[in-house]
Order: structure tokens, then C-alpha cells, then sequence
């Protein structure tokens, strides 16, 4: 085997990585050293991958599109694998209302279907006057974009263009990108006149280190450090045969569609490989109430996940995910489309804000700031942009709003089934996605307003 650079498949994607790493570095020290882009509040990985697709278009580096794709892809099921495998701590409560995980869950997936509502409107009014040509459904990626960040665009985006949306990746992958932008100046923004006005309290801690919340590395009962395996080690294998499995499983289910009917496989198969980081996520869900009932039933005496461990490898893929979907977007696909790109980028920023500000206020009636904010950097961006702007007003996560992201982000994977049917059904039936989406989102609105759970003590920094 030729091991000199003149092997191209040995020494590509190592080149390819190497361009994404140095990219990543560049961005965090000039995120930690121009105080504009620190004020900014903008995710290094975001900030990669901006600058990755400028200097991509620009001609001066040279990136291979078709990883940068993989890397996105992949990126998100490795990511919610991991977050799935960790055990959960039973010392973290998310405050004293009993309903805040299904309510935190409701309250996301509503947020998806406000943004779908809207972007289907959109898409729909174009249709029917100025723009026929348009893909009707597009507005369904307002939602894929904002609420789910660029991984899920990018596969819903590129199931569309498959089905005959030209663009549609590239359409998807910029409202992503201008949802990052929108939690960043909108919430700033918002920030700065809520200060302002006294409603707030803006506290300067310096930047916190670490995921939402601070895991210990090292439980009861764990694999020892010393163990003949590296721990990270078996974290990694723990994930890559959870992700083996769900390509199996996958694999298992688009066959049998495809054996029941070729027209149901071209749509549930698309979906399915689409969605692969949900099946993941349920694979990892399995496997850690698998290992807990080994051990319950004293076959096994260890727990062999690491919390920390995995959210690192979780924050990794994410990174990964965030600056390749970025940098992957062809800035000439949008032609012909920027109408709807702007159209539904600001709609999306501006009823994002409104929706949750009056929904906030009901259901996290004794944090409302905390709760609000840090919804609307995760519903426009993604859960690392909801803990930035939570930051800025609560820094030490004393408020129950940062544990509200994760357990309502688990919760939202059971509320969100119906929007994942009605993102397959909506380019053959647009106008009927839309009514569908306006009846679930009542009844989610129902569940959230008249199930009120136990009030929380209301937070010292409200005014």
C-alpha cells in the first residue's frame, strides 16, 4: 500500500479534518479576543463554520463537500446517541412543578409547529401569487432550520430537493444559519433593553466552562480508571454499536416498507434515514435501561457509561455537525430564493420571540426570563445557544430553566411523532399539513395551559 500524500483516499479525509480543526481554533480565539464577536454571544462552531463557508466560496481553501455533508449527518445521531446514553441523575430536578418535563416537551414541539404554521403561510401565499414555481412545502425547513438546527435541515432539506425542490438543502441549511444569527442578535438585543428597562439582571461571571450542567467524572460503581480499557474508550464502542444497531434497525424498517408497497418505501425510507437520530436516540434509551436492569438484577456489577465522557463525545459531534452544516451551504442554490429565505427568516426570529414570551409566562410563571430566553436560543438555534443567552442572567444555573432544554428536549421526542408524519405528507399536501399542524398545536396548547402541574417559587432576579 502507497502510504505517500500521493494516496488521495488514505490522506484526504485526514486533510479534510485537519481544515475543520484549524478552522475551530481560529474562531474560538477570535471568539475570546475581539470583544465584539464575544458580545456577540455567537457559538465558536458557528462561527467556524461562517467562517470555513467564506473562505470555502471565496476559493481560497479547498474543502471536499460531500464529507462536510457526512460529517453533518452523522454528526447528529452520534450526538443524540451519546446524550441518550447517559445515565440520569436523580438529584437534578427541573423545580417543583411535576409537569415541567412533558410541559418543557410540549412547549418545544409547539414551537416547531408556530414555526411550521408560519413558514407554511409563507411558502403557500407565494405560491398562489408571485412565485407558482415554488416548492409549496418548503416552509415545513422554517421549523427544521430554527427549531432543529442544521443537521435535521440538512436531512429534511435534501429529502425535499429529492423530491423535487432544487435547492433545498442549501434553503435549509441558511435558515439554520440565520437562526444561530437570530438567537444571537435578538437575544442580545433583548437582553439589552429588558437590563434596561430593570427587568433583568445582566451578572458578568466570565465565560463558564462546560455543558449545561457540571457531571462528575466519576460515579458510584463505575469502571474504574485504572481498567485494562481506556474509559473513553468504552464510551466510544458504547456509541458506535448503539449507531451500528440503528442502521440495522433502519435498514430492517425501510426493507419492510418497501416489501408493503413501492410507493410507501420512496416516502417512509426518505423519512426513516432522515430521522435516523430519533431511532438512535430510542436504540440508546433501550440500551441504558438494558445495562440498568443487568446490573438491578446483580448480572452486572458496573456501570460502564460515564456522563461526562459522553456529553464530551456528544459536544464533539455537535461542534463537528454545526461547522461542517454551515460551511456546506452553496450560497448559489439560493438563487431565485432569497424572497422566502428573508421572508421566513425574519417571520421565524420575530413570532418565535412573541410565541414564547406569552407562552413563558404561563408556564414558567416563577422564572419566566430564564425559561424564555433560554427556549428561544435552543427554538432558533440550538441547545448550546439557549445556555449562552441563560448565561448572561443566570450564570450558575440556579434556575430550573437550564434542565428544563434537556429534559424537554427527551419529552419533545414523543410529542414530536405526529411532526415528523406531517413533514412526509406535506409536499404532497401542503394545505392540509397546515390545518393538521394548527389542530395539534391547540391541543398541545390545551395540555400546556389547563395541566398547570405544582407553582415554583418565584426566581429572586425577577422585578
Amino acid at each position: 500500500m502507497d502510504f505517500s500524500s500521493a494516496n488521495t483516499a488514505l490522506w484526504g479525509v485526514v486533510i479534510q479534518f485537519g481544515i475543520i480543526a484549524a478552522i475551530i481554533l481560529l474562531a474560538n480565539l477570535l471568539r475570546r479576543k475581539i470583544k465584539v464577536i464575544k458580545k456577540s454571544l455567537m457559538p465558536t462552531a458557528v462561527l467556524g463554520g461562517f467562517l470555513l463557508l467564506l473562505l470555502r466560496t471565496s476559493g481560497i481553501v479547498k474543502v471536499d463537500l460531500e464529507i462536510l455533508e457526512m460529517i453533518t449527518y452523522h454528526g447528529i445521531a452520534l450526538g443524540f446517541i451519546a446524550m441518550s446514553l447517559q445515565v440520569p441523575d436523580k438529584s437534578k430536578k427541573s423545580g417543583s412543578d411535576r409537569l415541567a418535563a412533558p410541559k418543557s416537551g410540549a412547549l418545544i414541539v409547539s414551537t416547531y409547529l408556530v414555526q411550521g404554521i408560519i413558514g407554511l403561510i409563507i411558502s403557500l401565499l407565494l405560491v398562489y401569487t408571485i412565485m407558482p414555481e415554488f416548492f409549496a412545502a418548503a416552509g415545513v425547513l422554517l421549523p427544521m432550520g430554527y427549531g432543529q438546527g442544521p443537521g435535521q435541515a440538512n436531512n429534511v432539506g435534501s429529502t425535499y430537493e429529492s423530491l423535487g425542490f432544487m435547492g433545498g438543502r442549501s434553503f435549509a441549511l441558511s435558515i439554520a444559519a440565520a437562526g444561530y444569527l437570530s438567537a444571537c442578535i435578538v437575544g442580545v438585543i433583548y437582553i439589552f433593553v429588558m437590563n434596561k428597562r430593570g427587568k433583568i439582571v445582566v451578572k458578568d461571571q466570565g465565560d463558564i466552562s462546560g455543558s449545561v450542567t457540571v457531571d462528575t467524572f466519576q460515579d458510584k460503581d463505575e469502571i474504574p480508571i485504572s481498567e485494562s480499557i481506556d474509559k473513553l474508550s468504552m464510551q466510544v464502542a458504547l456509541v458506535v454499536i448503539v449507531y451500528f444497531l440503528t442502521y440495522l434497525v433502519t435498514r430492517g424498517l425501510s426493507g419492510l416498507a418497501g416489501a408493503l408497497g413501492e410507493g410507501l418505501s420512496v416516502t417512509v425510507s426518505s423519512l426513516l434515514w432522515g430521522f435516523n437520530f430519533i431511532i438512535g436516540s430510542v436504540i440508546a434509551i433501550l440500551a441504558r435501561t438494558g445495562l440498568k436492569g443487568l446490573r438491578k438484577a446483580k448480572l452486572m456489577t458496573r456501570q460502564y457509561q460515564n456522563n461526562y465522557l459522553l456529553s464530551r463525545i456528544s459536544g464533539l459531534a455537535f461542534d463537528l455537525m454545526i461547522v461542517a452544516g454551515v460551511a456546506s451551504i452553496e450560497i448559489s442554490d439560493l438563487s431565485g430564493l432569497w424572497l422566502p429565505f428573508v421572508l421566513m427568516s425574519v417571520a421565524g426570529a420575530i413570532i418565535t420571540l412573541i410565541y414564547l414570551e406569552w407562552i413563558c409566562k404561563r408556564i414558567y410563571s416563577g422564572y419566566y426570563y430564564e425559561g424564555m430566553l433560554s427556549m428561544y436560543g435552543m427554538m432558533t438555534g440550538t441547545i448550546s445557544s439557549g445556555v449562552l443567552l441563560l448565561r448572561e442572567i443566570d450564570p450558575m444555573f440556579e434556575s430550573p430553566a437550564a434542565n428544563n432544554l434537556i429534559i424537554g428536549s427527551s419529552m419533545a421526542v414523543v410529542f414530536g411523532v405526529p411532526m415528523l408524519l406531517l413533514i412526509g405528507v406535506a409536499p404532497e399536501q401542503p394545505l392540509l399539513t397546515l390545518i393538521l399542524m394548527v389542530i395539534y398545536l391547540a391541543l398541545l396548547l390545551l395540555f400546556m395551559l389547563k395541566f398547570q402541574g405544582r407553582k415554583t417559587k418565584t426566581s429572586k432576579r425577577l422585578k
